[in-house]
């Protein structure tokens, strides 16, 4: 792999603002965009009464195919969505049930992009994208906020990431 990148967007509405967002990025940085809502992912269970929904062979695909993973979340109540945070928390599926597919998360790279209605958000916002990155063993290369009141950002579309 080439650093072959993707944005995991994590959005409730599939044309809110985070996904005008991640539109423009991707089509400058010509880089793919998976929407998790386009996708079955139930909640993570620790029977694995959910292993038949589409979690494992999406991530197994993202894993193999991109080498950056760049996560895109509006901020709901401080925190990432729903969505992502269920993503996030089937990550322990890599842990537990598959973890030939997990170790191949070593040494992978991630960003975040986030979205509210303020110009900039407490960098305690970042502390789980962070520490997951460090247990994983994938490098993490930083965010970036967005104000959705001012969605037309293209000069700070300039992220260290990409």
């Amino acid at each position: 792999m080439e650093n072959k990148k993707v944005i995991i967007l994590g959005s409730s509405r599939k044309n809110g603002n985070t996904t005008k967002i991640v539109d423009g990025i991707s089509k400058e940085h010509n880089i793919d965009v998976v929407n998790l809502s386009d996708y079955n992912i139930s909640y993570y269970d620790y029977e694995s009464k959910n292993i038949d929904d589409d979690f494992l062979p999406l991530t197994r695909g993202i894993i193999e195919k991109y080498d950056t993973l760049i996560f895109a979340t509006p901020i709901y109540w401080y925190n990432m969505s729903g969505i992502m945070k269920v993503f996030f928390d089937r990550i322990s599926d890599l842990i537990r049930i598959e973890k030939e597919t997990g170790r191949k998360l070593r040494g992978k790279k991630i960003g975040v992009i986030s979205n509210s209605h303020d110009n900039e958000t407490d960098e305690s916002f970042y502390i789980p994208f962070q520490k997951s990155a460090d247990y994983l063993g994938m490098e993490y290369l930083g965010h970036a906020h967005f104000n959705a009141n001012i969605l037309n950002q293209q000069t700070k579309i300039e992220l260290t990431f990409i």
